[in-house]
């Protein structure tokens, strides 16, 4: 398939100012220089504990916020170097789909403003064809066109997410990024949510990037999974390689952690000891050697490559051999 995006050493580093004059004291490494690629058609999912980096990955990704370094190249075109008119027209391509339903909402807006909203900002389709457009969306994501007067606060979270769907879908965007897109959602509404996203990136031949820290989520909707641990990846792998064996012990406590459906079938959970590191004073090495039960003498004080162990199967960890 045809390379969508590639992302090469990106970092976002957030300044910590202190004192009178604002002076920076420090800094938040909360994207610490991550690389991957997306192809048309694919759905990749960015994994790990709250504050690893996912989100941020995504937001600078869509020039939400703006990197510190790196490059992001989105349909053979680098973002850092576009001019805010070409950067504006390209917005059109990429859109987001929040965590929360509610709060991602204009309260004092109606449905039909909602989802007409980025339609008017880029021109794409005015009178007739933008009623018929948004009552066309409507009816894709699940909801009716008598609905397009009603305001946020009458519907329930899953179908104002279903409004959220909407809206991104608006401009015909070739990447969606999914903030936790369900998990604000009771769970039956989640698979409901899940299967929509699955149908209409057929469909619409979308790509996405599914941010999520429930793993079982991305199992049903990714064909890779990213996993991020303190602003870095440590493993890569297709969907099916990570859950049947997945290598890195980080991803392995992760996935000890995942709910087994069969009462009758055992998991040995693994607990890891001690806390996430602050992203302000990373430990040197791997910085998730202080966690590691598998701890060797290289890891606190060489960082490992990520490296393709097979299979296009990528790990950071000295267990197989990074240098």
């Amino acid at each position: 398939m045809e390379e969508l995006l590639s992302v090469s050493d990106l970092k976002v580093h957030f300044p910590i100012k202190k004192g009178f004059f604002s002076r920076i004291a420090g800094h938040v490494h909360a994207v610490n220089g991550i690389s991957f690629n997306l192809k048309k058609g694919e759905s990749i999912g960015l994994v790990g504990e709250s504050g690893c980096g996912k989100t941020t990955t995504g937001l600078a990704i869509l020039r939400l916020i703006k990197p510190t370094s790196g490059k992001v190249i989105f349909d053979g075109m680098e973002m850092a170097r576009m001019p805010k008119p070409r950067l504006r027209s390209l917005r059109r391509q990429m859109q987001i789909i929040f965590q929360d339903p509610f709060s991602s909402l204009n309260p004092r807006m109606t449905v039909n403003q909602i989802i007409g909203d980025p339609i008017d900002v880029h021109g794409a389709y005015r009178g007739r064809e933008r009623e018929e457009r948004i009552v066309y969306l409507m009816e894709k994501v699940g909801l009716t066109p008598e609905q397009r007067r009603r305001y946020p606060h009458e519907f329930s979270g899953g179908q104002r997410q279903r409004i959220g769907i909407a809206r991104a879908l608006a401009l015909n965007p070739m990447l969606i990024i999914g903030d936790e897109p369900v998990s604000a959602l009771d769970v039956s509404i989640q698979a409901q949510i899940i299967n929509l996203l699955i149908d209409l990136q057929q469909e619409f031949k979308l790509s996405y990037i599914i941010i999520a820290h429930d793993l079982a989520v991305v199992e049903h909707i990714c064909d890779r999974v990213i996993v991020m641990y303190l602003g870095k990846i440590v493993e890569m792998a297709s969907y099916r390689d990570l859950y049947i064996n997945p290598k890195h012990p980080y991803t392995q406590a992760l996935m000890s952690a995942v709910p087994e459906t069969d009462p009758r079938a055992g998991r040995d959970r693994i607990i890891l000891k001690g806390d996430v590191p602050s992203p302000i004073d990373q430990p040197p090495g791997c910085h998730f050697h202080p966690r590691c039960p598998h701890r060797m003498e290289p890891c606190d004080r060489a960082e490992p490559v990520l490296k393709d162990i097979g299979d296009h199967h990528d790990v950071a960890c000295y267990l197989y051999g990074s240098d």
